[in-house]
Parts: structure tokens; C-alpha cells; sequence
């Protein structure tokens, strides 16, 4: 049964369940944030704490991205076997577990075993968080649905950006290099139990329940999310979606429409990580400092890094189903290659203009967030069939993490290898290819039921 978009537009759902329980799964991307963010507050203080060189400081940063690529490869398997609901609830005590490991890590060591497995946590919720709030949001505001999750990373960015600013601007240098960063690292158990209590009061996702056979509860939950009528024909057409294919990853990829959505998914996600977002996120205070602003003013203005993101990504959620996913991916794809060109040239002046830098990179970080931060796990949670939806997340998004790992170990390296400019340049022709792969080969998916998107896939392959 397919249905029209007049037929979507027909209804309306139960917003105040269906916002609810979104909330609740995006602190899962609060988390990620939160512990993606950390280390930017943190490296300074490392670095004497522990008398790291730059390609230990890039191992630190980095170990995170390690343990992420783990758990988006078990995020799939756990969330197809046991249901997206506990394999969240098993992300929330890892979250925990990391941020005590990290802080009271007596030696670099364990602090990037810490870090490590707090990587395991970030992947498992980078994957399902956006994946369970897909399946559940209905059709016609699922890009702004899942673009919440994107709102919860960046608002844990913000928030830890904040908490790290005040740590450091009310105690002594000293006592930050010893006692400030581990109290960066433990105030992340507060929402990580927070995450885990508010978990077990979200229904399971209703798509995993009818591929597992439990029909009589998916239809209770599509009923309460989009009324009577409506559940049974969503029941009916998620019914005849999974009769399509089998349910097995490789039988799938056999089918070259399949092959061609997961290579897709895989170099849209590599792509997100080499606009530069995260060398900027990771060591946003080194990068202001090496402008020439003090440590307090470079921890002052990250957080201004946090604000913005937090405010464009409210933006990017009105937008995303009104305006598609793909122009906005292209047009600022080309503006962040403006911009990081323009902070290349910044840098290689003789006396680096402060105010300067600071405006490229918000520029930069509106443009991201515009588009390639929240658009790409958007657009990632709806181009997959059903039955193999968290195994193929999992594959793109283990290659979005290790892209991740490699800008995160070899930043710092390139920055004192070959400099700001060069660093800058390199990440500008990736935002150039990332615009013309998007013009040229993306398809759009707003305003489509995930099993219609599932079937131009398919017809892809009659017609090539």
C-alpha cells in the first residue's frame, strides 16, 4: 500500500507522545556530544598534566573515534537482536562507566581506555539514537525529528563547552592541570544517568517489532502515535516492505540498488567528517590561542562554538522538510570551502587577525550545521530497507568514525607538520567534492515513507 503524500498530510499525529519520546532517545546524541566536546577543554591541561607530545594529544583525542568505530560495528547487531530501546539503555551505562574511568585516570593509559570506551557509548547512540527516532517519527516531520538528535549533540558540545569554561575561569592554572579537566570528565555522568532512567519510559520501535513478529505491539504504538486509522495502514505497509527482501545483509547487497544506497550512506558519512567540523570542535582553544587569544578568552569564545551550533540546528530543523536535504548539502558545502579557504589565508598572516579566525570559524560552523552535521545522519536513518537498516547504518557510520579517528589523531600533526593555511586548504577540497558528489548522485528523500524510499532503490536497478 503506498501512500500518498496528500495521504500524509490527511492526519495528524500525537505530537506531544511522538516529542516525548524523541527527547528522551536524543539524549543518547546529548552524550555523544558531551564526550565528543570534553576533550576541548581538557587537551591543554593534559598536555602538562602528563607532558604529551602531539602525536599522544592526537591519541587521546582520537581513542574516542577508535572506540565509536566498535560500537557502531556492534550498534547494528545489538539493535536488530535485542531492540533499539536496550541497546540504548546499554549506551547509558557505558557513558557512565567512561566519564569515571576518564575521571580518575591516573596515567595516560587509562585515560584512553577511558576515553575508549566512552568511543564504544558514542557509537552505539550515534547509530540508534537517530535510527529509533526515524522509525518511530511520522513521515512528513521525520527530517526535523531526526534532526533533534543533531540539536542534542551540539547542545551536549554547548553545555560541556560551558562547564568547561567555568571550571577553568574559576580556579588557578594549576589546580586545572591537575584536578579541573578530571572534574570536565566526571560532571558527564549527570545526564548519562539521566538517560538511562528516562529509558525505560520509551515504547519499543514499532518497525523493529513487526520485522521480530510482534505485531500487536507495533500497532499499539503506531495507534498511539498516529491514531487507529493510520496505524493499521503504516502495520500494513511496513508488513509488505519487509516481504520485499530478505533479511540478510549480504543476499541485499547482492541487488544493485541496495549496493548503491550503501555506498552512498558510506561516502556521505567519510564526507561529513572532512569538512573539518571536528579538527575545529577537538582543539578549538589551541586553534583561537594560535590566533592570539588568552586561555581564558579562547575557552570563552569555544562556547560561543557551542551556542551557535545549538541555534542553527533549530534552524536546520525548520527547514530540512520545507527546504530537502539536498540543496542545503550542496549550497553549504560550497560555503564551507569558502570559508576554510579564507581561514587558510588568516592563518598564514604575519600577525594572525584575531576577530578574523573567530568569524571564519562561526561562518564555517553555521554552514555545518546548516547542512552536512544534522542533514547526513537524516539522511542515513531513512535510505535503508527495514530489514537490514541498522547492519547498513552501521557500516556507513563505522567509516563516518574512522574518518573521524583520522582527523582527530593527525590534525595536530598536520597543524605543526604543514600549518594552518595548507591544514585549512585540504579540508576546503573536500568540501568542494562533497557539494558536487551531492548535486550529482544523492537523491532526495524528504517528504517519503521510509518503504518509498525503499522501493526507488529497487526500481533504480529496472531502470539504471
Amino acid at each position: 500500500m503506498v501512500q500518498t503524500e496528500a495521504g500524509q498530510a490527511a492526519y495528524r499525529p500525537n505530537l506531544g507522545y511522538v516529542v516525548a519520546v524523541v527527547v528522551i532517545a536524543s539524549l543518547g546524541g546529548l552524550l555523544f556530544g558531551y564526550d565528543t566536546g570534553v576533550i576541548a577543554g581538557a587537551n591543554e591541561f593534559l598536555k602538562t598534566e602528563f607532558h604529551m607530545s602531539a602525536a599522544t594529544t592526537g591519541l587521546v583525542s582520537s581513542s574516542i573515534d577508535l572506540g565509536a568505530m566498535l560500537g557502531v560495528l556492534i550498534a547494528g547487531f545489538l539493535g536488530d537482536a535485542f531492540g533499539r530501546k536496550k541497546a540504548l539503555s546499554v549506551a547509558g551505562l557505558i557513558f557512565i562507566a567512561s566519564s569515571l574511568i576518564s575521571a580518575f585516570a591516573p596515567s595516560v593509559g587509562i585515560l584512553v581506555l577511558g576515553r575508549f570506551i566512552g568511543g564504544v557509548g558514542i557509537g552505539l547512540a550515534s547509530l540508534l539514537s537517530p535510527l529509533y527516532i526515524a522509525e518511530v517519527a511520522p513521515p512528513q516531520i521525520r527530517g526535523r525529528l531526526v534532526g533533534s538528535n543533531q540539536l542534542a549533540i551540539v547542545s551536549g558540545i554547548f553545555i560541556v563547552y560551558f562547564v568547561n569554561a567555568a571550571i577553568v575561569s574559576s580556579h588557578t592554572t594549576a589546580w586545572n592541570q591537575t584536578t579541573g579537566w578530571r572534574w570536565m570528565f566526571a560532571m558527564g555522568v549527570i545526564p548519562a544517568v539521566i538517560f538511562f532512567v528516562l529509558l525505560f519510559f520509551v515504547p519499543e520501535s514499532p518497525r523493529y517489532l513487526m520485522k521480530r513478529g510482534r505485531e500487536s505491539e507495533a500497532l499499539a504504538i503506531l495507534n498511539r502515535v498516529s491514531g487507529p486509522d493510520r496505524a493499521r495502514a503504516d502495520a500494513e505497509e511496513i508488513r509488505e516492505s519487509l516481504k520485499i527482501l530478505p533479511d540478510s545483509l549480504m543476499q541485499e547487497l547482492a541487488r544493485p540498488g541496495i549496493r548503491k544506497a550503501l555506498g552512498i550512506g558510506i561516502v556521505l558519512a567519510i564526507f561529513q567528517q572532512f569538512t573539518g567540523t571536528n579538527a575545529v570542535g577537538y582543539y578549538a582553544p589551541m586553534i583561537f590561542k594560535a590566533a592570539g587569544a588568552g586561555t581564558n578568552a579562547s575557552f570563552y569564545d569555544t562556547v560561543w562554538i557551542g551556542a551557535i551550533k545549538v541555534a542553527f540546528v533549530i534552524v536546520l530543523m525548520v527547514i530540512v522538510d520545507r527546504v530537502g536535504r539536498k540543496r542545503l548539502l550542496v549550497w553549504n558545502g560550497g560555503f564551507m570551502a569558502l570559508f576554510l579557504v579564507i581561514l587558510g589565508i588568516a592563518f598564514s598572516m604575519p600577525h594572525m587577525i584575531t576577530w578574523l579566525v573567530l568569524a571564519l570559524v562561526f561562518a564555517h560552523t553555521i554552514a555545518y550545521e546548516l547542512s552536512w552535521g544534522g542533514g547526513v545522519w537524516i539522511v542515513l536513518s531513512e535510505i535503508y530497507p527495514t530489514a537490514i537498516r541498522g547492519r547498513a547504518m552501521a557500516i556507513a557510520s563505522f567509516a563516518l568514525w574512522f574518518a573521524t579517528y583520522l582527523v582527530a589523531q593527525f590534525f595536530p600533526i598536520l597543524l605543526q607538520a604543514i600549518g594552518g593555511t595548507w591544514t585549512f586548504w585540504i579540508f576546503a577540497l573536500f568540501c568542494i567534492a562533497m557539494a558536487v558528489f551531492m548535486q550529482r548522485v544523492v537523491p532526495e528523500t524528504s517528504k517519503k515513507t521510509m518503504e518509498n524510499i525503499q522501493r526507488d532503490w529497487l526500481r533504480s536497478e529496472r531502470n539504471p
